[in-house]
């Protein structure tokens, strides 16, 4: 996703949002980096699946299964994949080269957003306040970057 934007003082500003597969390492998750590991999670997933085979196995020739209880067992499972793609984070980079005078330096601002439908509306924001006050807002998700 890339925007172009030109800003009051005449700079053009390129925005950019790109979907990161493993989240940014920053100091507030540093806790999070050291625990644990892919084993408990592939455990749940093998135990599950033995579960559900039994249940099938096991179950009468007599009984009958409505359709929708095979449609909501399908939602369940699709359920967390589909929110890790969902709220997965971007990285949100608006940069300028700067203008021709050399009144105004180049800037690079760099933030993470997360979830893909947040992203748009954040990319939107940004946007409109450099056309208004020529730099990104301050108090958003951006940070000026040397």
């Amino acid at each position: 996703m890339n925007r172009l934007v030109r800003g009051e003082d005449g700079r053009d500003w390129v925005v950019r949002a790109q979907m990161e597969w493993r989240a940014p390492a920053t100091a507030d998750d540093f806790e999070h980096d050291v625990a644990g590991s892919y084993g408990p999670g592939i455990a749940m997933i093998v135990v599950t699946v033995v579960l559900a085979v039994a249940l099938v196995v096991w179950t009468p020739e007599e009984v009958r299964v409505p359709a929708w209880v095979f449609l909501a067992i399908v939602l369940v499972l699709l359920f967390f994949p589909l929110r890790w793609i969902l709220r997965r984070p971007w990285t949100v980079v608006a940069e300028t080269e700067g203008d021709v005078g050399g009144d105004r330096p180049s800037e690079r601002w760099v933030g993470t957003i997360r979830g893909m439908f947040t992203v748009s509306g954040e990319v939107k924001r940004i946007s409109k306040t450099i056309q208004k006050h020529s730099l990104p807002d301050f108090d958003g998700p951006l940070h000026p970057v040397e």
